[in-house]
């Protein structure tokens, strides 16, 4: 073992791994100079639990001549009958090293040694990765060296780990951010917060087609359910629209009880307004086929949803609004009150999808005329159009 290399494969990492700009591409480098400091290095995977509400980690594995392998795990793998006999089990609940030799017979209670032999295996070791809070983490290392790992060599791997959890902090830590700001103001607000863009009155202006929707009968469903059955027709009620807004390029701002507003940026130089509000009525129509079908079991009886959505075009103020060190990331501006007063009148229209002029006259959607009415704040009022291959049905409040 090379002790001058491994000194400058520390300092490497402290240093930030500069030379390679990505997690894999550093574990790939580490691992790579790590043999040719004389580690006799065969499968190595690291293991990093994230803060995320669908996924429990994520893994890496390298091996000599590969790419390194990346993927995620979910929270079920807490269940898992393989995770629960697994050596990472034991370090992630204790933070201890778990040692495995394939030729001690004890090792055998780990199902993950028969895998190991088939490789040729003769040594596995799982240490912590520890942050400077106490959160482990957990790393795994193999050789095909006969005899398995000299000591030596495992006292290598312990001064490698304690660089490499720094590192893999760091990293998470952003990670980790970038994740809850996508999870709770969206990634288009998330980027910009975590470009600097933090301050109070901090703003922009952009052109953007507005989503503005509202469940009918939330009131009374509230009324007569348990506030978890209603949290749980929400969750699912609010799933019939937000995929179908992220994949047609909508961003998800705001949740409001069971409203919900969404805004579809326009690209003001490229010109794809038409484009954009195309993308935004397809969404539209997605999520109303998702809510018809959606159905919940209440006793003896199912429940059935409506919802209504107003389709709007206008100039919004995008940023920080709010008061002291409390403040939301979001848009506001008259274009985003009329979608919201628009979506009042196809609750009274009995109608599910509502447009303004400004939206259905660039719209190809198949609109008809359904009248002009005054709007409450404004000067004018509006002309509001609804599809052709929708009938209006009794209003629900």
């Amino acid at each position: 073992m090379n002790a001058s290399e491994l000194r400058d494969i520390i300092e490497w990492m402290i240093g930030g791994a500069r030379s390679a700009p990505t997690p894999p591409q550093m574990m790939a480098e580490c691992c790579e100079r790590l043999v040719r400091a004389g580690l006799p290095l065969w499968r190595i995977g690291v293991f990093v639990r994230t803060l995320h509400p669908e996924i429990y980690g994520r893994h890496f594995f390298w091996k000599p001549g590969s790419e390194v392998e990346t993927g995620t795990v979910d929270h079920n793998i807490l269940d898992s009958p393989d995770f629960a006999v697994s050596p990472l089990s034991i370090v992630f609940r204790q933070g201890v090293e778990v040692r495995a030799r394939l030729d001690d017979p004890a090792s055998k209670r780990f199902p993950i040694v028969v895998d190991l032999q088939a490789e040729g295996v003769t040594d596995y070791i799982a240490m912590p990765l520890v942050y400077t809070d106490g959160f482990v983490n957990a790393s795994s290392w193999t050789t095909r060296q006969p005899g398995g790992f000299t000591e030596e060599q495992l006292d290598a791997i312990r001064s490698i780990t304690v660089p490499l959890a720094r590192y893999i902090e760091i990293i998470t830590l952003r990670r980790t951010a970038e994740m809850l700001l996508d999870t709770y103001v969206g990634n288009r607000a998330g980027a910009r917060i975590l470009g600097g863009q933090i301050r109070r009155g901090h703003t922009d202006t952009m052109q953007a087609a507005i989503w503005l929707s509202d469940l009918r009968g939330f009131t009374a469903l509230s009324d007569r359910l348990p506030a978890e059955t209603v949290v749980e027709i929400l969750n699912g009620y609010f799933d019939c629209q937000v995929s179908a807004i992220l994949a047609h390029g909508g961003e998800v701002l705001k949740f409001m009880g069971d409203g919900l507003l969404a805004v579809f940026p326009i690209d003001e130089y490229v010109g794809d307004a038409a484009h954009v509000c195309a993308q935004v009525l397809e969404a539209a129509r997605e999520s109303r086929a998702s809510v018809e079908a959606l159905q919940f079991a209440n006793g003896d009886a199912v429940e059935r949803f409506r919802f209504g959505v107003a389709l709007h075009l206008g100039r919004v103020l995008y940023g920080n609004i709010g008061g002291g060190n409390r403040l939301d990331f979001t848009c506001i501006g008259p274009a985003v009150n009329l979608a919201a007063r628009l979506e009042k009148i196809a609750s009274r229209l009995g109608r599910t999808i509502v447009a303004s002029e400004g939206f259905a006259g660039i719209s190809d959607g198949g609109w008809s005329d359904l009248g002009e009415f005054p709007i409450a704040g404004f000067a004018k009022a509006e002309r509001v159009y609804g599809l052709y291959d929708e009938a209006p049905v009794a209003a629900a409040s």
